[in-house]
């Protein structure tokens, strides 16, 4: 089965660290795709840019709006995601507490919902 492990983290506990410290932190975050990946586990991911170069997009009554910033003001912030591929959820928790910046915020663990296929349209 599909997870999504979303990576939240307060982005000031970040800024303030030093370069080596983030440097030794995404260096953490590589060894550990490489070992989720011989594993088996690891299917896609990314981590996002800081929360400041956000821009939300809403559709209300047929009118686009668009404003910069995240959709919500939050404690912490989306930060990055894995995909893994586990056999349960007990297992995708398993591996999503091994992901590093879990030290500093929160990982949140969802399965993939599979879209079903494109209607053709009803046959008469």
């Amino acid at each position: 089965m599909k997870y999504v492990a979303l990576v939240y983290y307060q982005e000031s506990i970040i800024n303030a660290m030093t370069e080596q410290e983030w440097h030794d932190l995404n260096q953490e975050c590589v060894s550990g795709v490489e070992r989720l990946t011989r594993l088996g586990h690891y299917l896609a991911g990314q981590a996002l840019q800081p929360v400041d170069t956000a821009t939300s997009v809403r559709v209300r009554d047929g009118e686009v709006l668009i404003a910069d910033g995240p959709f919500a003001e939050t404690k912490e912030q989306l930060a990055g995601f894995y995909l893994l591929d586990a056999r349960d959820l007990d297992e995708a928790l398993q591996l999503a507490g091994r992901i590093p910046p879990a030290r500093f915020g929160t990982i949140e663990v969802r399965q993939v919902r599979e879209l079903p296929p494109k209607d053709e349209g009803v046959q008469t």
